[in-house]
């Protein structure tokens, strides 16, 4: 099997490159390698790869500048999905594996939200991630499986793990959001169950993906701490205080609930995910251990 990755540079593209199955060519492509906003240049590359499975882990994720910047989200997150959809199904048999957001939906529901859950975006972020979904699915339809994840981070790059350690080796209090409910999701998690996709043929539609289990950002942010003291990575001292959503305005409204039912894709793919403090510990661990 032939597999092109695009956005290898982000945390979810880093991992499947690191993850990659033996047996499996791959060819990995960066934003600076490939702009998936450019049709002419993603169609040039899909031609000269002719891969059997595309991943696309290419996305505009600043949610916040993405309430300014509406035409550059449009143009990672709906436009380049489109591009890559288009490409793959000139090429006959190519399947593409296309990575989602939980902010698709509004947060307001109390219990995990199934893929075929009634969508509701409350950010232009979403509402473009949530525009990309239907234009590769409208374009591809059985040869495309878009798979939600939720609250990514890895040891490298800006994420909510990444800022947190920084913060609390800034300063000794730290000041978290503890009513937005969800589940950490580690990219390294991300990465194996897109590798798993990759290899069934048979599965295609909208699926759910995270780490196991539930939490604030204060209960992210507190785990962080604890295991990050206990490795060496945080000073003992530093304070974790929650807050409400209110005392910490932000451009974009984010869901106050987003936690993903993932039944069916355990069913699908063989597999459980970790508890998310689990795959937390070990990210960490390998930080300390370099």
């Amino acid at each position: 099997m032939k597999a092109l990755i695009v956005g290898a540079g982000g945390q979810v593209g880093r991992a499947l490159v690191a993850a990659r199955p033996a047996g499996i060519e791959v060819a990995a492509l960066s934003h600076a390698d490939l702009d998936i906003g450019d049709a002419t240049a993603v169609h040039a590359r899909l031609q000269a790869l002719a891969p059997d499975v595309v991943v696309n882990a290419a996305a505009y994720t600043a949610v916040d500048n993405a309430e300014k910047e509406p035409d550059a989200a449009t143009r990672g997150n709906a436009t380049g999905p489109l591009n890559l959809a288009r490409a793959a199904k000139e090429l006959g048999k190519c399947r593409l594996l296309h990575v989602s957001t939980d902010f698709v939906f509004d947060g307001r529901r109390g219990t995990p939200y199934a893929p075929d859950s009634q969508t509701a975006p409350l950010g232009v972020y979403g509402k473009t991630k949530l525009e990309g979904e239907q234009q590769v699915i409208g374009s591809l339809g059985d040869r495309v499986v878009v798979l939600r994840t939720s609250w990514v981070y890895d040891a490298v790059g800006r994420n909510f793990m990444t800022t947190m350690l920084r913060l609390m080796n800034e300063r000794r209090t730290v000041r978290v959001v503890a009513d937005q409910v969800g589940t950490p999701t580690s990219a390294h998690s991300v990465a194996e169950a897109l590798w798993r996709f990759a290899g069934n043929v048979n599965l295609s539609g909208t699926f759910h993906w995270s780490d196991a289990g539930v939490a604030s950002w204060y209960d992210f942010a507190v785990a962080i701490a604890e295991e990050g003291t206990a490795l060496g990575l945080v000073p003992k001292d530093v304070q974790v205080t929650p807050i409400a959503t209110e005392e910490y305005p932000t451009p974009a409204k984010r869901p106050g609930y987003s936690v993903l039912d993932k039944r069916a894709t355990v069913a699908a793919l063989g597999i459980s995910p970790p508890h998310w403090r689990v795959n937390l510990r070990s990210v960490l661990q390998g930080l300390a251990h370099e």
